[in-house]
């Protein structure tokens, strides 16, 4: 059985990257989680329910030149394999904590 998720992301941070991006990145984040939650369904650390005050990411690499649904992509697998989650992107680079 399917688990309801709301997704809700009320701030991304996003430094480093050009400014005229950020609204694509973030879509594309949104977008790529929801499908990774969908697909792989909920990380241990979500299947009670609640809510996660922060999540955070650091050292994320991005190739130069990438699209920003590439880049929103990179960025939501990485949030998800930090949750616990199975079946995200494969060659995150960087260290993820909750």
């Amino acid at each position: 059985m399917k688990a309801n998720v709301e997704l809700h992301i009320d701030e991304l941070i996003l430094h480093g990257l050009p400014s005229w991006q950020r609204d694509r990145i973030a879509a594309a984040v949104k977008a790529e989680l929801q499908r990774l939650l969908g697909e792989g369904g909920l990380p241990p650390s979500l299947a009670a329910g609640g809510t996660l005050p922060q999540v955070q990411v650091d050292n994320l690499q991005v190739a130069a030149g990438a699209r920003p649904g590439a880049v929103g992509a990179q960025i939501a697998g990485s949030i998800y394999s930090s949750l616990g989650g199975r079946g995200a992107l494969p060659g995150v680079a960087g260290r993820s904590t909750v």
